[in-house]
């Protein structure tokens, strides 16, 4: 259970297998963007960008695209919220979309479907995230939880009906939860994660892509119970109350950036966006959005106003190279185990 990923590895890892382009990439990108206004200020840049996918990283990509709008008011942003996987089956992988916010990893079936149609799926890392699990504010029996326990409450197998199911110092009081939608790139963590299974969860639970809501409802009710990204917990920090987790023997760790960061906290997971390769070879301007994107995706307001941590300068590099290869037409993405 928990997250062991290492995201820095992963993305030194990768940037490993990519060095060999790095040199003709980075030539690459310097052509593309001499004198037409890649430091953000060309009345030239023009076209439109479509951005499918996950809610989690929602956040993120309408602050850099607000931002990079402002510098570049004939670029023209679609962005939506579809949940990850929601975004990679109706949108990303038909063709439809340039990028894709996931907060998962693309999976095989879905890299394979991709090429099918004609094109690669290029990774970006962009944050990592404190997933939170939260309670009403007035449950004042509890304060942490162990995963063991999640697992209990979540799994379809066991589905205990009240609180004193799980621990008999816990209410006789039904269980009313809130998590996210099927669609979600966020379910899909938290099934494999505490579950233990991807997709493998109970039924009788309110499942939505607006994060907001899952706080509001579990706001609503004395014992009801939630998960939800850890930006959406930040911007509801007095209707719910966040629980330390418990992996093992260790102590109740709270959710927070700092244990993201160091991979403390057990639920904590990286965030990606995920790129056509054909359309950023073709559109000039969604490569140097993409630039843009890579640039901003280390700066400290993405800690400060939206509540993730911030990509390191290895995973700038990183990602700088997957871009400079993308471009190139060389780049191929491999799988990395992350949980």
């Amino acid at each position: 259970m928990g997250s062991s990923h290492d995201a820095d590895a992963a993305g030194i890892t990768r940037r490993k297998s990519l060095a060999a382009l790095a040199g003709a990439g980075t030539l690459a990108i310097a052509g593309c963007t001499s004198g037409d206004g890649s430091d953000g200020g060309s009345d030239s840049l023009s076209g439109d960008i479509r951005v499918s996918g996950s809610s989690t990283v929602y956040p993120v990509a309408q602050e850099v695209t607000r931002r990079f709008e402002e510098q570049n008011s004939d670029v023209s942003f679609n962005l939506t919220r579809d949940g990850s996987s929601g975004g990679f089956e109706n949108v990303f992988i038909p063709g439809d979309s340039d990028l894709n916010n996931s907060s998962r990893p693309i999976s095989q079936e879905e890299v394979k479907r991709c090429r099918d149609n004609g094109f690669e799926p290029v990774e970006f890392f962009i944050a990592q995230d404190a997933l939170t699990v939260v309670v009403n504010n007035e449950a004042d029996f509890i304060d942490d939880i162990t995963l063991d326990d999640l697992q209990t409450i979540w799994s379809p197998d066991t589905a205990p009906e009240q609180w004193s199911d799980v621990n008999s110092d816990w209410p006789d009081e039904p269980f009313d939860l809130y998590g996210a939608a099927t669609t979600s790139g966020t379910f899909d963590y938290f099934t494999e994660a505490v579950v233990g299974e991807e997709d493998k969860i109970r039924s009788d639970f309110e499942g939505t892509e607006e994060d907001d809501l899952i706080a509001q409802g579990v706001s609503g009710n004395e014992y009801a119970l939630g998960y939800l990204p850890f930006a959406y917990y930040v911007n509801n920090p007095d209707s719910v109350k966040a629980l330390g987790i418990i992996d093992g023997d260790n102590d109740p760790v709270e959710p927070s950036l700092e244990g993201a960061k160091s991979g403390s906290y057990p639920l904590a997971r990286p965030l990606f966006f995920y790129g056509n390769m054909n359309k950023i070879q073709e559109k000039n301007h969604l490569q140097e959005f993409l630039e843009f994107y890579i640039d901003q995706s280390d700066e400290d307001y993405i800690a400060e106003s939206i509540g993730y941590v911030p990509g390191s300068q290895d995973m700038v590099d990183a990602n700088t190279e997957n871009l400079e290869a993308a471009i190139a037409g060389e780049y191929e993405y491999e799988q990395i185990p992350l949980y």
